[in-house]
């Protein structure tokens, strides 16, 4: 698209104005309403049944989880989905924080009882009499284990050592970047079954996918003590509700807190759930808002992928006004097919980069002058291209 096109942005949830404001009004339009859109912006909206139209270049998700979008369908339609991981951390480590002194100061039960207090005259002597039920237990000295060291894991792990507990943590799949920001006092868990054993509260920050649906279940919650308190704030599924209530009403472990309600933990004894609040501050909001749109707006205009869940990342700073974008299937001899069809046109390659993720790869290509219609048809034509795409700055 040239430097004088119209992107049109459909917003499925309200996206904070701190991050659509971001939008050149000269180039942009935005909306709910906005039809056939090249780009979606949402929150919690289903997205799984997306029909997406030939136009659709990107979908932007304001928060880290994606399982309201179906990513697999979308990059086989050569259509990026991108999220902003750590943009509401800060967020979900307080209420972590919160969900840790909510459990060991028994403050809820403790909030419950004084406002059933009777005022007659006896309110002194029944509060004396009754605050005993819920004396706590303080938070210094206690093992907090923590199952997946990300962005929040790695947070939690900050304020927990702060606090004065001992913190163990457990995550396989750890990147290099994120051992990089993890406080050195965190100590290695050799398995999630050893990190139970010897935790006291349990904070569960990992992504829903198939190898953690249901990953604490009737094993593992065999595993913890009677005073074991699971807290999870990173996706309802992640636990096995039936096991967990089992457990929890024959004192097995002593208490849920969660952010995800569900029909089989209201009203149970020793659950405490939120009504999904984890992301929902201001600024959260306004942090999320704004780092997808600067993605979105990246890709748009110079075919640059930053946080995408299903595509390979890749940023190539702009050295012409041309570029072309192309996303293919990941297979051998596409980057010498891409620069044949430019080298037989006698467009002189100025930079080029290529990236690729499991089945998607992409191409981004800066030449010296501009494209024909004619190249970029051929070059569609190529076996195994998914999308050409010309972005035209001059």
């Amino acid at each position: 698209m040239s430097h004088d096109s119209i992107f049109k942005i459909q917003t499925l949830n309200n996206i904070s104005d701190a991050g659509l404001s971001r939008l050149p009004k000269d180039n942009y339009v935005h909306g709910s309403d906005i039809v056939d859109p090249h780009a979606i912006l949402v929150r919690s909206a289903n997205l799984l049944e997306l029909e997406p139209s030939k136009n659709l270049l990107a979908v932007g998700r304001a928060g880290a989880g994606t399982n309201n979008i179906d990513i697999a369908r979308l990059a086989g339609l050569a259509v990026p989905v991108f999220n902003t991981p750590g943009a509401n951390a800060n967020a979900v480590k307080e209420l972590v924080l919160s969900g840790l002194l909510l459990s060991s100061r028994n403050l809820v039960g403790a909030i419950d009882f004084v406002s059933n207090l009777k005022v007659d005259g006896e309110l002194s002597k029944n509060v004396e009499a009754g605050k005993k039920k819920y004396a706590g237990r303080e938070l210094p000295g206690r093992t907090l284990g923590i199952i997946g060291l990300g962005k929040i894991g790695s947070l939690v792990a900050d304020v927990a050592l702060r606090l004065g507990m001992r913190v163990v943590g457990y995550d396989p799949s750890i990147t290099v970047d994120a051992a990089w920001g993890l406080p050195s006092g965190v100590v290695k868990a050799a398995s999630i079954a050893s990190l139970v054993r010897e935790s006291d509260f349990i904070s569960l920050h990992v992504p829903l996918n198939d190898g953690t649906k249901n990953l604490i279940d009737e094993d593992c919650l065999a595993l913890m003590s009677p005073h074991t308190v699971v807290l999870n704030f990173s996706r309802g599924a992640v636990v096995d509700n039936v096991a967990l209530v089992k457990a929890l009403r024959a004192n097995k472990i002593q208490q849920y807190i969660c952010d995800f309600p569900n029909e089989s933990l209201i009203g149970v004894d020793g659950v405490i759930a939120l009504p999904h609040l984890g992301a929902s501050t201001i600024e959260a909001e306004e942090n999320c808002a704004t780092m997808v749109v600067d993605q979105i707006q990246s890709y748009l205009e110079d075919g640059n992928v930053v946080n995408s869940v299903n595509f390979p990342n890749v940023f190539m700073t702009r050295e012409s006004c041309y570029r072309i974008v192309v996303i293919n299937e990941n297979v051998p001899h596409m980057v010498s097919q891409i620069s044949t069809v430019l080298g037989d046109a006698k467009l002189n390659i100025n930079n080029m980069i290529n990236k690729s993720l499991n089945e998607i790869a992409i191409t981004l290509v800066d030449v010296d002058s501009p494209v024909g219609d004619d190249v970029l048809v051929t070059m569609r034509a190529v076996e195994g291209v998914k999308r050409v795409r010309y972005l035209n700055g001059a």
